[in-house]
C-alpha cells in the first residue's frame, strides 16, 4: 500500500489473481538480489536480472500500445503529491496505462510484508485465494488497479479481480492479475512479487520504478486460482498472444 496514501486507501477494495511461471527461461519471485534506491530513470531499480514469462516479447506487446485511445475520464496522478498525467487507453481486447511502480505489500504477513517493513501494511485484500485467504504479495504477482470513481470505473471496462494483466517493464514481461484496489485517483501499483519478479526492487519502504512500467489489462479474463501463478501465466500466454495477433 502506498504510505502516503494510508488514510485515502484505508477503505479501498482488493482483488485478486495469481499468475504462474512457464519453466522455460523462468526466474521466480525472490530469487535474486534487487537494486536499492529509485531514480527518474525507465529502468529506476531494475536489476540485470533475465525474467521472461510465456513466448510473446516485450517489443512485441509494446507494439500494441503505442497510441492511446484514452477511455478514462480524465486521468490519474502517480502519487498523492504529483498532477494527473496518466490516461487509461482503450483496445478492442484489453485497456492499458503506463507510469511507475509502487509495492504493495498488504495482505498475509511475510518476512517482507509486514508492518516492520511497511507502515501501511494492512493484513487483508479485497480479493482473496480460492481457500478464502488474503493474498500473499511477497508471493504473488498481482496488480493494483484504481477504485471505482468519476474517473474510470474498471469494471466497465471488463476488469475484474483475478483478470490477467500483462506488465512489462523495459524487455521484461510478468503476468500478473487483478489483486488490490487503491486510490482513487492513482495509478500504478502491484505486488512485491510483481516487482521482483520484474528485476525492480521490492522494498515497500524504498523500491519500485519511477517510470517505464506498462501494464496491460486483458479485458473479460479471470484465473480461479489467484495462488496458482502458472495458471496466470498460461493463460496471459494465450491472451498475449491473441493480442499481438489482431489487427
Amino acid at each position: 500500500m502506498r504510505k502516503s496514501l494510508i488514510a485515502a486507501a484505508g477503505g479501498s477494495g482488493v482483488f485478486l489473481a495469481a499468475a504462474l511461471l512457464i519453466p522455460s527461461a523462468v526466474a521466480t519471485p525472490g530469487d535474486s538480489t534487487t537494486a536499492t534506491g529509485r531514480s527518474g530513470s525507465a529502468d529506476a531499480g531494475v536489476t540485470s536480472k533475465d525474467t521472461r514469462e510465456g513466448s510473446v516479447s516485450a517489443a512485441d506487446l509494446l507494439a500494441k500500445v503505442k497510441d492511446c485511445k484514452q477511455i478514462s475520464n480524465g486521468k490519474y496522478k502517480t502519487d498523492e503529491e504529483g498532477s494527473a498525467s496518466i490516461p487509461v487507453c482503450d483496445t478492442d481486447s484489453a485497456v492499458f496505462w503506463k507510469g511507475d511502480m509502487d509495492i504493495d505489500c498488504d495482505g498475509v504477513e511475510t518476512e517482507q510484508c509486514n508492518k516492520d517493513a511497511d507502515p501501511a501494511y494492512q493484513d487483508d485484500t479485497a480479493f482473496h485465494t480460492s481457500d478464502d485467504q488474503p493474498l500473499n504479495a511477497e508471493k504473488m504477482p498481482y496488480v493494483v488497479v484504481p477504485s471505482k470513481s468519476d474517473i474510470w470505473n474498471f469494471a466497465d471496462s471488463g476488469i475484474k479481480g483475478g483478470g490477467i494483466v500483462a506488465v512489462i517493464s523495459g524487455d521484461k514481461v510478468t503476468y500478473a492479475a487483478v489483486g488490490d484496489t487503491g486510490p482513487e485517483e492513482i495509478i500504478g501499483e502491484a505486488s512485491y512479487a510483481t516487482a521482483d519478479s520484474l528485476g525492480i526492487d521490492p522494498d515497500p519502504a524504498t523500491g519500485g520504478a519511477e517510470s517505464g512500467v506498462t501494464y496491460i489489462a486483458f479485458k473479460n479474463s479471470k484465473t480461479d486460482a489467484i495462488e496458482d501463478h502458472a495458471k496466470t501465466v498460461e493463460l496471459g500466454d494465450k491472451l498475449a498472444k491473441d493480442f499481438v495477433g489482431a489487427n
